[in-house]
């Protein structure tokens, strides 16, 4: 069975899919919310698109911040001076195995939070939280004050609620995907995707820190 990104992607590529049409869907999304929205793809994409182009047509959407998933930092100064001049935020990933000296680069270079791998592997929801997590977001905050966002596997309410305790957001893209894929064809697909979503939000306690969400651009 695919993994739920891969199994996404498929779909998406079956029924057409375009980044034009993902940027159309971003703009009409922003007509109704303010919440700010990553751009989160595979740099070849982005580089069919064009690079100038991408960062124009993204800012115009009201895309706030992109994370390119295999593009390095080593490799990416002429990248992130491109959305840094539309005012969008390169966000950049991290991982249990990152050594201390590359986390402090990738610190130096990204804004608007950092994304941090839960564990070493690929995409798709666990049943367990690892300490791996935690001690990557204490190694983060030792070298950034940016927010931290836990991604990878995070798929129950009792694991956002373990990953509030010491980062500020849980990333439940895997989890969304899967139940996406289970309700294909639904009728009230949108409004049961709303209901699992809602039902992910564990009861917040008072010594969690931002309670699963990131600043606002008014707010760094």
């Amino acid at each position: 069975m695919a993994k739920p990104f891969s199994a996404a992607s498929e779909r998406a590529l079956r029924k057409g899919v375009t980044l034009r049409d993902v940027l159309t869907c971003v703009a009409r999304a922003k007509q109704h919310i303010d919440v700010p929205i990553v751009l989160f793809s595979y740099f070849n994409p982005l580089l069919r698109f064009g690079e100038d182009r991408l960062a124009n047509k993204a800012k115009e959407a009201g895309v706030d911040a992109v994370l390119v998933t295999d593009l390095i930092p080593e490799e990416a100064q002429t990248w992130i001076e491109i959305l840094v001049q539309r005012d969008l935020e390169p966000i950049f990933l991290v991982a249990p195995t990152t050594s201390d000296q590359r986390l402090k680069e990738i610190a130096r270079q990204a804004r608007g939070f950092i994304y941090a791998v839960s564990r070493a592997g690929v995409t798709g929801t666990r049943d367990e939280m690892t300490g791996d997590a935690e001690a990557l977001v204490k190694r983060v905050r030792s070298v950034s004050d940016l927010p931290v966002a836990v991604g990878f596997g995070i798929s129950t309410a009792e694991q956002i609620r373990q990953v509030w305790h010491f980062a500020e957001a849980a990333v439940i893209g895997s989890a969304i995907v899967g139940e996406i894929e289970k309700l294909a064809g639904s009728a009230d697909l949108v409004d049961r995707i709303g209901e699992f979503a809602r039902s992910l939000l564990a009861p917040k306690t008072n010594d969690s820190p931002q309670q699963g969400t990131l600043p606002s651009r008014a707010q760094r």
